[in-house]
C-alpha cells in the first residue's frame, strides 16, 4: 500500500519534471526562432554585400540614400504608432544616446539591431527620416516586441 505522503511526493516530482520539460521545450523553440532570424538577417546582409560588390565591380560609385527616399515607410505601421514609440523611448530626440551608451537615436536602437535593418554607423548620427524608416522596417519584421515597454 502506498502512503498518501509518498503519493503526494510522486505527484509533486512529476509536476516538477513536467515543468522542467516545458521550459526546455520553450528554450529550444526560442533558440530555433533565433536561428531562423539570424539566417534571414545573414541572407539580407549577404544580398546587400553582393549588391555592393556588383556596383563596385561595375565602377559605379554607390550613393548614400538621400533623406527624401525614406519618406515611404515599409509595412503597415503608422507614423502615429512610431511617434508613440519614439516619444516613450527617447522623448522623440533623434540624437539621444542612452546613459549607458548602448542605445542610440529616436527609437533607441542597439548598433546590431540598426545594422540588421540596413543602417550604417550609429542611429543617433542618421537623419530622423532614416530612423523612422528603419524603425518601421524593424516593426514589420519583428513587431512591437522590439520595444518591450514602449511598443505596447
Amino acid at each position: 500500500m502506498v502512503s498518501s505522503e509518498s503519493s503526494t511526493l510522486t505527484a509533486f516530482n512529476l509536476a516538477a519534471r513536467a515543468e522542467e520539460l516545458r521550459v526546455k521545450q520553450q528554450s529550444r523553440d526560442a533558440e530555433a526562432e533565433g536561428n531562423k532570424l539570424q539566417k534571414e538577417t545573414a541572407r539580407e546582409l549577404e544580398a546587400d554585400r553582393h549588391g555592393q560588390a556588383v556596383v563596385a565591380s561595375a565602377g559605379i560609385q554607390p550613393s548614400v540614400k538621400p533623406e527624401k527616399d525614406f519618406k515611404d515607410l515599409p509595412g503597415s505601421v503608422t507614423r502615429k504608432t512610431l511617434a508613440a514609440i519614439a516619444s516613450c523611448e527617447s522623448g522623440g530626440d533623434p540624437e539621444v544616446i542612452s546613459s549607458n551608451g548602448l542605445y542610440h537615436g529616436k527609437y533607441q536602437f542597439s548598433p546590431g539591431t540598426w545594422e540588421s535593418v540596413g543602417g550604417k554607423g550609429l542611429p543617433s548620427d542618421a537623419p530622423e527620416a532614416e530612423q523612422d524608416y528603419r524603425a518601421a522596417k524593424l516593426y514589420k519584421r519583428s513587431g512591437p516586441g522590439q520595444w518591450p515597454v514602449c511598443g505596447q
